[in-house]
């Protein structure tokens, strides 16, 4: 009788493939953008660090071995001058003044455009337009095509019609200044709450109006609360830009007659002053003005987002 020995069946081979680790698929999908951040960085944050850096020195270039350590010193100075502190209200006056005339105009004309009518869009074309001009260019344009007292536009018409004949610029030069920027950025004010009136619910109004609701009731409690936030993200992004503006200013009356703002104070105090620590300093509280607009235009846009994704 023999002994059959069966021989050991082998375990099949599993072909076990090693897949990425969720760490390296997220530097896969990141690195194409590595490139465009480190230039970034380069451009933008070191510069200002350096800036940051500079602020903290009384540094005057034209005597560049007498530069020390001043701390706060002038960050001080900038809050306490007296020259600053008026440039810091013209800032505020300027911006306050400029978003909320483009805000009204933006909303008049949104609601204009919203309605149905033959050539609706090469009016809204045109409407855009001066957000498109190169902001020295406008400046230029309302400097000397309207403003000009000797053969300004504006004056024109008002020869034409008998009345007075002023020097725009030297009479009220703040006001010059505030109304090349509004008509600069009603345009883009119009798109955002085009963008927001675009967006109701037509039926909610429709079946307002089978109630008996009015144009103005309807506008009051159905499109401006609707529009509540289109109008805050206007108001915070014109006026991140606003309170950096110097264009304008420079162009249209060269920081005189009491329309210089903070940003044209920073290029006085460094071109002009050769102050490059307290020209700094008083850059950096700028950038920090309009970082903390940035954050809550941010707020808005990704609050706006969610109620978009809630909606859909």
């Amino acid at each position: 009788m023999t002994a059959t020995t069966t021989a050991p069946i082998a375990a099949p081979s599993v072909h076990t493939e090693k897949r990425p680790s969720g760490r390296m698929r997220a530097w896969a999908t990141r690195a194409p953008l590595l490139p465009a951040l480190i230039f970034m960085i380069a451009v933008t944050q070191l510069p200002f660090v350096a800036t940051l850096v500079i602020s903290f020195f009384d540094w005057n270039s034209l005597y560049p071995d007498a530069r020390s350590f001043t701390g706060f010193g002038n960050y001080s100075e900038v809050l306490t001058d007296a020259a600053l502190r008026k440039s810091v209200w013209t800032t505020i006056l300027l911006t306050v003044t400029v978003v909320l005339a483009s805000l009204i105009l933006g909303l008049v004309l949104a609601l204009l455009l919203d309605r149905k009518f033959r050539g609706r869009g090469v009016v809204r074309t045109l409407l855009i337009a001066p957000f498109l001009v190169v902001p020295v260019a406008a400046a230029l344009l309302w400097k000397h095509v309207l403003y000009n007292p000797e053969y300004g536009l504006l004056n024109g018409l008002l020869h034409y019609v008998g009345g007075p004949e002023p020097d725009w610029i030297s009479n009220t030069p703040l006001l010059a200044v505030e109304m090349s920027l509004v008509w600069q950025w009603t345009p883009f004010m119009m798109l955002i709450l085009l963008a927001g009136l675009q967006s109701r619910d037509h039926q909610q109004i429709e079946a307002a109006r089978v109630d008996g609701a009015s144009d103005w009731q309807v506008f009051r409690y159905l499109t401006l609360p609707h529009l509540r936030r289109y109008l805050e993200l206007g108001a915070l992004l014109g006026s991140i830009y606003i309170v950096q503006n110097f264009d304008a200013v420079f162009t249209i009356t060269s920081g005189g007659l009491g329309t210089a703002n903070l940003p044209y104070t920073v290029y006085q105090s460094f071109y002009q002053a050769h102050e490059n620590g307290l020209a700094s300093a008083a850059g950096v509280l700028v950038v920090i003005g309009s970082i903390i607009i940035a954050t809550f235009a941010l707020r808005v846009v990704s609050s706006l987002f969610r109620e978009e994704v809630g909606r859909a």
